[in-house]
């Protein structure tokens, strides 16, 4: 480990670099690693690289293990004029992370905190998921040859469940809404020598930092005017915009983008908070929502994240159910299927700029978290047409219908 120190997002206590817990002692707030002022991207081709490799000065690292990554990161990030016109906008670009391993963003901050856990000596990984973490964690871990404990919410779909045994992890149907079993799975791991890499856990959030460094890269250093971020836990939009924050300390982008934090209407506890004005989430009780994967009634970062954005002067909104499958029918036909999740940003984008709080000049980067794949039980939700014909009259059946 470089001679780094993890600070309290609040309170901002310091603490050593060889420190597991990720919340602070005082407040229970989430620590986060010390911001990187000065760093550069290292050179060579990036098809040989791995983001640890590439991005090592940001990067609380000395020693890469190569062997424990599975080629996450350097994800597409796709132009969409035919949005970008539907929509009045400039430019649209979508960062597709259902191109990871996993099919999922986690696969970043999952390879940085199982260098993390190895480092300190653990032999047992652990995290809490709805799936997409769940699946992550379980393939890095069988990767690395650790025993591997996966906890869900007994309420997760069956079809999410087979996908995460199939690494062969210990998974562990438990009942309870996501943020009860986060923090109680903090206890577990003390008790039990369990590195759990949790939602928004300091290494998961510095695995975050490089989509932002990735979407500088392909943008040739002009940055996006936004990025949306489909928001759960909150670990991820806090470490894109520490990734951008970082980049502009270093040089490299003259400004940072407004982030938007999107939520499911269903279930949005920071923007709640937000429009209410208040300075701490509160727990939303029943959620209910087609986007599954950011149906965190509670989020542990949700404090940190209000903190952020309103310094930022980011953006809050939350969107339907309606809107959202609207939105991933949408993607579908541009050619990106992302699962319900992901398609928050584009529906946000679209409610912003119906209320005239994004500009017609402007240009906006979505975040696609997970791919469509992981919850094909949306299908129902969407009116899917699918013909039959015999095969000697496909040829005038498409010439009357086609």
């Amino acid at each position: 480990m470089k001679d780094i120190h993890f600070i309290c997002t609040y309170c901002h206590k310091i603490y050593s670099s060889d420190h597991v817990h990720p919340r602070c002692d005082e407040c229970h707030e989430p620590l986060e690693v010390e911001t990187v002022e000065r760093g550069t991207i290292s050179g060579g081709n990036s098809l040989n690289q791995t983001i640890l490799e590439r991005y090592a000065d940001f990067s609380p690292f000395v020693h890469i293990d190569k062997q424990l990554s599975l080629g996450e990161g350097f994800t597409p990030l796709v132009a969409s004029p035919k949005l970008s016109s539907g929509l009045g906008i400039k430019k649209i670009f979508f960062k597709n992370e259902s191109q990871n391993p996993t099919w999922s963003f986690k696969d970043r901050g999952t390879v940085f905190g199982i260098q993390h856990a190895i480092r300190c000596g653990y032999e047992r990984i652990g995290t809490v998921s709805s799936g997409n973490m769940a699946a992550s964690v379980a393939a890095y871990g069988s990767k690395a040859g650790l025993r591997t404990v996966i906890l869900v919410s007994a309420t997760i779909p069956m079809e999410k469940l087979n996908p995460i045994s199939m690494y062969g992890p210990m998974v562990i149907t438990v009942d309870g809404d996501y943020g009860d079993i986060y923090f109680r799975s903090l206890d577990i791991g003390k008790q039990n020598g369990i590195y759990f890499i949790n939602s928004d856990v300091p290494f998961r959030v510095e695995g975050s930092k490089t989509i932002a460094y990735e979407i500088c890269e392909q943008m040739n250093f002009e940055t996006p005017d936004y990025v949306v971020v489909p928001t759960s836990s909150g670990g991820n939009i806090r470490g894109i915009l520490k990734g951008f924050e970082e980049f502009k300390l270093s040089g490299f982008i003259d400004r940072v983008p407004r982030m938007i934090c999107a939520q499911a209407s269903g279930c949005s506890p920071i923007y709640n908070a937000y429009a209410a004005k208040k300075e701490t989430i509160s727990r939303v009780d029943n959620p209910e929502t087609i986007a599954h994967a950011i149906e965190n009634p509670f989020p542990p970062s949700g404090n940190e994240v209000l903190r952020k954005l309103r310094i930022q002067n980011g953006i809050f909104v939350a969107v339907s159910d309606d809107e959202i499958l609207h939105a991933q029918k949408k993607l579908a036909e541009d050619g990106i299927f992302g699962q319900p999740a992901s398609a928050v940003g584009l529906a946000a984008v679209k409610q912003l700029m119906n209320r005239n709080m994004v500009k017609e000049d402007e240009t906006v980067v979505c975040i696609i978290t997970g791919g469509g794949l992981k919850y094909t039980a949306v299908y129902e939700k969407h009116n899917l047409p699918i013909f039959n014909c015999s095969l000697d009259n496909v040829n005038s059946f498409i010439a009357h219908h086609a």
